[in-house]
């Protein structure tokens, strides 16, 4: 047989073999991730349910879905087992202490120090409202600028740069 005929089959095994390597590493990322599971960690379900985890069994484990109300589920329903504060975050809508924000240089902090006044911010103006230069006015309807010459009246109807046939 020529190396040519061999190739094809050759790389249709290559390829089977790292999809099986790769699926085989999610399922034991999976069982390790179920096996962190202790009672009072929060979990959700690869349904979307978030819940707390009470009792763990060989193939099952018991979810206290709201106060009160408890559900048997299998243990490869278990989609991820979260961490406190995230589970916290989602669950309860309790938001981490968040830490104050440090800029990068100590200049901002000591200015207003040093001279004995608080920090006043300085506002930006992002108007379009800019002065136009020297010998040049700006036409209040058209918006396009004039040159100290005389210019003709522009017909409403006449094509401009962008203006199309259509109607």
């Amino acid at each position: 047989m020529n190396i040519a005929t061999l190739l094809p089959f050759i790389v249709l095994i290559g390829a089977m073999f790292l999809m099986t390597r790769s699926a085989k590493n999610k399922q034991r990322q999976a069982v390790q991730m179920r096996d962190q599971m202790q009672p009072g960690t929060g979990v959700r379900t690869i349904g979307g349910m978030y819940a707390t985890v009470k009792e763990i069994h060989d193939d099952t484990v018991l979810l206290e879905v709201a106060p009160g109300v408890h559900a048997i589920y299998a243990k490869n329903a278990i989609g991820a087992v979260l961490e406190d504060a995230e589970y916290n975050r989602i669950v309860h809508g309790l938001e981490p202490e968040e830490t104050p924000v440090v800029p990068d240089d100590a200049s901002s902090l000591t200015e207003a120090v040093e001279a004995g006044e608080p920090p006043v911010e300085k506002k930006i103006d992002l108007g379009k409202d800019a002065a136009p230069a020297a010998g040049e006015a700006k036409d209040a309807d058209t918006g396009a600028e004039k040159s100290g010459e005389a210019t003709e009246p522009k017909d409403k109807d006449a094509k401009r740069d962008g203006d199309t046939d259509a109607k």
